[in-house]
């Protein structure tokens, strides 16, 4: 084979032989976006858009993609295929054409490109999720049978979209059968617009209403577009009526999203409508060691302690803070420390002098009453231990922002009514002992220091 041979040349020869197999419907589902990016001797590198397409092919059509390369091209170079790495929006068809006689039609797919990290496996649960990780898995396990829709919200970065792609990677995982369509309610938008300007309603109706499954992220783009709103509302019916599963997400719940209809805001609300919030201290930390693990370079305990106090916003923040210090070490062939943490968030941390941590806490503490740290962390429940423990609490009540929830986390993962109990034992021990009120203000100003 001649290497003078061009990528786009060989594809446009391959494209031609596989047509004489295919009918248009078929060409158009599954290859339309396919290229080559490498061809030699030994290897023919294909990419289509997504994960779905790449197994689809794979499994149905592998043979004939390899007999069309071995026509178009001299040689016999092995076939590789792999997801590209830019997103690419297939045009729906141009015409409603349907399905031809055996043939799956499994021809929908996603114009996000599946991030093979955003599993149900790398999800960390929590207080803030485990509803809406609860719910996607039963969607991922029985779709359209559990909860119908399914609506998570909450802000940005907190891992919606996680959840939605972890559905799509267990059903394709389970059950490559089943016809998926996951996009963006603004590509969802666009498409609609663009078949009413062309002329192709019914194309476009075939596309969404075939499927077994549709999961759109952001569905709050669809408040101020009357038309759109009036198109998704009978594709919902469609689905809902056929027993399809429907995943939304949002960052407002559906009575927050400005002008919806008030028959989406209904049914929005037929199945289940989760809301994910900002992690707590021991979700946090739970965040920074997986992702920890998934680098391969050890973070000191107190430094993850350290960015789960600090970096609080959402867990994209997490993951970017844990990505920089991880390239810091590996560049600059420096070990993973408290130093190091610092000079990655330094941009991040708040410009308020004397921030009090319950890290600063815990060591005044526990020099005070000669306890190891790793006691006040631990389950023990000793009286020399438990009761530092809780003029611990009570003083990151006092001296920190952090929730009870969070409180309770940096102490072996206590739940908030354990530190309204030491809250409120100490409170009223110190109004009763004045040796205990001294000590609660030597331990004060030493840590505010």
């Amino acid at each position: 084979m001649s290497l003078s041979v061009s990528t786009g040349k060989a594809w446009d020869d391959v494209a031609t032989i596989l047509r004489r197999s295919l009918t248009r419907q078929q060409f158009e589902t599954w290859f339309r976006g396919m290229r080559i990016v490498h061809l030699d001797e030994q290897r023919a590198e294909f990419t289509v858009p997504n994960n779905f397409l790449r197994e689809w092919i794979r499994k149905k059509y592998l043979g004939l993609l390899r007999s069309a390369m071995h026509e178009a091209v001299a040689g016999h170079p092995e076939i590789d295929i792999r997801v590209a790495a830019e997103t690419y929006a297939p045009a729906p068809p141009a015409e409603p054409a349907p399905v031809p006689h055996g043939e799956d039609p499994a021809a929908l797919r996603s114009d996000i490109i599946l991030n093979r990290q955003y599993t149900f496996d790398t999800f960390v649960a929590g207080p803030s999720n485990n509803l809406a990780h609860a719910a996607a898995m039963a969607v991922a396990e029985t779709p359209g049978k559990s909860y119908n829709p399914l609506f998570l919200h909450g802000a940005v970065g907190l891992g919606k979209t996680h959840l939605l792609q972890a559905v799509c990677h267990r059903i394709l995982d389970r059950r490559p059968e089943m016809r998926i369509l996951y996009l963006s309610c603004e590509t969802f938008t666009n498409h609609f617009v663009a078949a009413v300007a062309h002329g192709e309603l019914e194309s476009f109706r075939y596309r969404y209403r075939h499927v077994d499954l549709l999961l759109i992220d952001d569905i709050h783009l669809l408040a101020n577009k009357d038309r759109t709103q009036e198109e998704f509302f009978h594709t919902f019916n469609t689905l809902y009526n056929a027993n399809k599963q429907i995943v939304l997400s949002s960052d407002s719940t559906p009575a927050e999203i400005p002008t919806l209809e008030e028959r989406l805001v209904s049914r929005f609300k037929w199945g289940m409508v989760a809301r994910i919030d900002q992690p707590g201290y021991e979700t946090r930390t739970a965040i920074i060691s997986r992702k920890v693990e998934m680098h391969g370079i050890p973070f000191p305990d107190e430094v993850i302690r350290f960015l789960g106090e600090n970096i609080r916003s959402n867990i994209r923040e997490l993951e970017g803070v844990v990505n920089k210090i991880a390239g810091i070490a590996h560049i600059y062939k420096r070990p993973v420390d408290m130093e190091t943490a610092r000079e990655a968030i330094r941009d991040l941390l708040p410009s308020r002098p004397n921030r009090v941590s319950i890290d600063g806490i815990i060591r005044t503490v526990s020099d005070h009453y000669a306890v190891r740290i790793s006691d006040l962390h631990s389950k023990k429940r000793t009286k020399s231990i438990a009761f530092p423990r809780q003029i611990c609490m009570y003083l990151a009540r006092c001296l920190t922002s952090h929730s009870l929830e969070e409180i309770g986390g940096y102490f072996g993962g206590r739940d908030h009514t354990t530190v309204m109990y030491a809250f409120d034992k100490i409170s009223r021990q110190a109004k009763k002992e004045p040796a205990l009120t001294q000590t609660l203000e030597r331990l004060t100003a030493e840590i505010s220091s």
